[in-house]
């Protein structure tokens, strides 16, 4: 069956930064930053995304480059008769899972750019910004009508394909997003709280690491970089043979990590200059950070250009884990994209309906103590994607074949010779051993 492909190396590059750069770059990010002592923490997660999170990447790269298959083909196809293909399945239903209450929240992000685009900030008491988004969520309905519309919207990336779909709308949103973000920034250059801001963020104080800080640093180095949902082997797949992959994925790395650094640098000048606490936590930019668009001069410009940004995130972390899942039922299910993407987004709009109206207070769908939103997040970041990343990390280090890794690694000699010791020395040992700790950790065991 014929497959797409990535028709040059700026248009992989900026699907594969699509990918890995989501709204955990903008949203869950800053409020880590915020609570778990700021610059010590950018230190730590930095040196982490370099250690674990690139050999991680570019070991997925490095499955899918060499069968140009998808997540549970690649396996099949690399070790035949054995069970490696079940990491592809866990991928899958991590994706769904992931798909399923991640699209809640890109609706939240569709209805917040209407919102800021009618200027509706300016209209509401400081109360009423605050319980904006419980209000919405008990609503009901318009959680749902916004995630179908995120949903088609995805869909409709996807369906066009890898190259007229994927990389020519990331082409485009990936430079609009970095654009846009640098707005925010020399912003946030006016705002009486950027010497504060930036303080907070740049100069680290040590003291304040301790366990929990490094597994948080560990956990979010991990999961920010799109690792073990089976999307950069996938994504790999479409990638010529003749790139220098390891020079391609550290760019990747470099701007996923570069983005969070400037969302913090957007957010932390407003927080201090209105008055906010920096460890606020997850309700930052869907509660408090409307309240500042309402008082910041030119509010209603930075707050429209906010929620375009995190629109753009969704939209393209989304498009990707929707093409890893497509990719699985054509090859698996021998479909059209079209039919498979419509069949992926009906069940991920069923899924996500569930987790939308799990949310509304006092809703009776609940499992373990936790509302099925809440259990689907708790089960794709602390188990699936987690025991995908540790099976990724050992079949490459151990199963995969040294000798065949570094020909895929190095483009058959071509590119970094020297690096690929260093890589497969983190590969092997030292990354398999943080997956495990930051699965231990996840389910209680650390």
């Amino acid at each position: 069956m014929s497959r797409g492909s990535f028709n040059s190396s700026f248009g992989a590059m900026m699907a594969v930064a699509g990918s890995a750069v989501g709204l955990g770059n903008i949203w869950r990010f800053p409020y880590l930053v915020g609570q778990n002592g700021g610059g010590a923490f950018l230190v730590l997660y930095l040196a982490l995304v370099l250690l674990i999170g690139l050999p991680l990447m570019l070991a997925e790269f490095s499955i899918g480059r060499t069968t140009q298959l998808g997540t549970v083909s690649s396996f099949k196809s690399l070790a035949p008769q054995k069970k490696w293909y079940l990491i592809g399945y866990f991928a899958v239903i991590a994706g769904f899972a992931i798909l399923g209450f991640y699209s809640v929240v890109a609706g939240w992000t569709l209805k917040y750019l209407y919102e800021a685009a009618i200027n509706a900030f300016s209209n509401q008491s400081t109360a009423e910004l605050s319980n904006n988004l419980d209000n919405f969520i008990n609503s009901g309905w318009q959680p749902i009508a916004y995630t179908a519309g995120f949903i088609a919207l995805s869909a409709y990336i996807v369906i066009k394909g890898v190259e007229k779909g994927i990389e020519r709308y990331n082409k485009v949103l990936m430079p609009v997003m970095v654009f846009i973000l640098i707005l925010l920034c020399v912003n946030s250059v006016t705002l009486d709280g950027f010497a504060q801001g930036v303080d907070f963020l740049f100069n680290p104080d040590f003291s304040k690491i301790d366990t929990n800080v490094v597994l948080n640093a560990l956990g979010q180095a991990f999961f920010s970089l799109s690792i073990g949902m089976g999307v950069l082997i996938t994504y790999g797949s479409y990638v010529k043979k003749e790139e220098n992959m390891p020079a391609t994925k550290g760019v990747v790395a470099l701007m996923d990590s570069g983005i969070a650094i400037l969302a913090g640098l957007a957010i932390f000048p407003a927080v201090y200059t209105y008055g906010l606490e920096p460890s606020e936590g997850s309700t930052l930019v869907f509660k408090a950070l409307p309240n500042v668009f309402a008082q910041m001069p030119m509010g209603y410009f930075v707050g429209l250009l906010f929620f375009l940004l995190l629109v753009i995130a969704a939209v393209t972390s989304v498009v990707s884990i929707m093409e890893m899942i497509t990719a699985f039922f054509i090859e698996e299910y021998k479909m059209t994209r079209k039919r498979a993407v419509i069949y992926i987004s009906l069940i991920v709009f069923v899924i996500s309906v569930v987790c939308a109206i799990s949310q509304i207070e006092d809703s009776s769908l609940v499992l373990f103590g936790l509302n099925i939103f809440d259990l689907l997040d708790t089960l794709s970041a602390n188990f699936l994607m987690t025991l995908c990343g540790l099976g990724i990390a050992i079949f490459t280090g151990w199963f995969f074949g040294k000798k065949k890794l570094r020909a895929v690694f190095t483009s058959n000699g071509r590119y970094l010779n020297w690096l690929f010791p260093v890589f497969f020395f983190l590969l092997r040992y030292f990354c398999p051993l943080a997956v495990a700790i930051i699965f231990l950790s996840k389910v209680g065991f650390i």
